[in-house]
């Protein structure tokens, strides 16, 4: 009888759901203050867990969960671009 692997799981920033991890998308805040998308889930740093959905990080950015998580005072507009160009959202 083989050990059963624990599957790990994270809570979503915006919709505040715990999650399969590999079903999120990471965002990491480095030693050095950069902030970037983390398609491996494996970078050192502070990590932040969206889920693949427009809605959710509308839900981040406006209640703050991804700069409250990563320990920052306010989200490069570049980062939240990349998010949305990651999710097919167009910003107006």
């Amino acid at each position: 009888m083989g050990q059963v692997k624990k599957i790990p799981v994270r809570t979503c920033t915006g919709c505040r759901e715990a999650k399969n991890k590999k079903d999120l998308i990471r965002i990491v805040r480095n030693k050095e203050g950069e902030v970037f998308v983390d398609m491996t889930g494996k970078l050192n740093g502070r990590g932040a867990y969206i889920c693949p959905d427009p809605d959710c990080l509308q839900k981040a950015i406006e209640n703050h969960g991804l700069e409250r998580t990563l320990k920052i005072s306010k989200l490069d507009d570049e980062v939240l671009s990349k998010l949305r160009e990651q999710l097919g959202v167009h910003h107006e």
